[in-house]
């Protein structure tokens, strides 16, 4: 597989659409005019889309920053979803999407 552009992968016989760090699809949320497009934090190229993004908005995405320090993929597979960083930014989810998440995980 080789990377096209933000989580979109292409094989031989189909595209793959992946998720970014916050556990969207960047093909469908509404924010990726505004930082560009994501990766997972994992990604090889995570640091390098981190510092796009400082570059064209000025600062860094923390849900990308934190999923790279806490060498998680995705905010949804983190231990400490939902946190504080979600809660302050809203961002991509809103305060009761983050609500129904953390009453899920507590059951």
């Amino acid at each position: 597989m080789c990377p096209v552009s933000c989580g979109l992968f292409l094989n031989h016989k189909n595209m793959v659409l992946l998720p970014a760090a916050c556990g969207i699809s960047c093909e469908v949320c509404g924010l990726k005019e505004k930082c560009g497009g994501c990766v997972s934090g994992t990604d090889p190229d995570a640091p390098k889309v981190l510092e796009r993004m400082k570059q064209g908005k000025g600062n860094p995405c923390p849900v990308l920053e934190c999923a790279i320090e806490n060498k998680v993929e995705y905010c949804l597979s983190c231990e400490k979803f939902p946190c504080a960083i979600h809660y302050e930014s809203e961002t991509p989810y809103s305060k009761k999407a983050l609500d129904l998440f953390k009453k899920f995980k507590a059951e």
